[in-house]
């Protein structure tokens, strides 16, 4: 593995940055290409990748699609059925092999496949929230495990062409999820500090450990 590349960045630097890059990489690369955007919960990265597609196809529509690993959670329902409810959002709460069969089929598609989303005020996945046509030439990925080590998490960082990690303070993600829980009005303020502190900080713990196996490190500068 090449050194990894670290950089300290506002988020507007990142996103800057990650244009450029993506597009360079693109240029050189011929075919479909995915981009790997990880970290932790709460460090916004779903929010950059969304703005990294976005500033793509406003230079050229169409070009990029968002990919979001979170539509990858075991259905609520399977959940209760298994009695690992009170986890979800660890890694053993996810389909972690069928993503990797999803990313799979993206990089070598030829026509429009469907994806399955997320959504916070439900609960639970919705399925075909997402198509990426057949024209899409960059994929943005983003996700908290993409760069695990361990299976069935190992198989997706070899379909990357380049992956990056997004790192933001532990005590600045715990302020933005109880923020985000609280928002969501689903759930009393004991049980978004119990789950917090039990599952989402773990797993940041967890996530932050796979930092070394990126090719870019970006320390997002941030108020809040």
């Amino acid at each position: 593995m090449d050194e990894q590349q670290i950089l300290s960045l506002t988020p507007e630097a990142a996103l800057a940055f990650l244009v450029d890059h993506v597009q360079e990489l693109a240029a050189r690369r011929s075919g479909r290409i995915a981009i790997g955007l990880a970290g932790g919960p709460g460090v916004g990265k779903s929010t950059l990748a969304m703005q990294l597609v976005q500033a793509l196809n406003a230079q050229m529509p169409g070009l990029a699609a968002y990919v979001p690993m979170d539509g990858f959670h075991m259905l609520h329902a399977k959940l209760e059925a298994l009695g690992t409810v009170k986890d979800k959002g660890a890694p053993h709460t996810f389909e972690g092999a069928a993503f990797a069969d999803f990313l799979e089929r993206l990089k070598t598609a030829t026509g429009p496949v469907s994806g399955p989303g997320y959504s916070r005020k439900i609960e639970d996945v919705v399925q075909d929230a997402f198509i990426i046509a057949a024209e899409t030439r960059i994929l943005i990925v983003e996700g908290n495990y993409l760069l695990l080590a361990n299976s069935p998490w190992w198989r997706i960082k070899p379909l990357f062409d380049s992956s990056i990690f997004i790192a933001v303070p532990r005590e600045k993600v715990r302020g933005r999820l109880l923020r985000r829980h609280a928002e969501e009005g689903l759930f009393s303020d004991e049980r978004n500090r119990e789950h917090i502190e039990r599952v989402d900080l773990s797993n940041y713990d967890l996530v932050s450990r796979s930092r070394p196996r990126a090719d870019i490190a970006i320390d997002l500068i941030t108020d809040s």
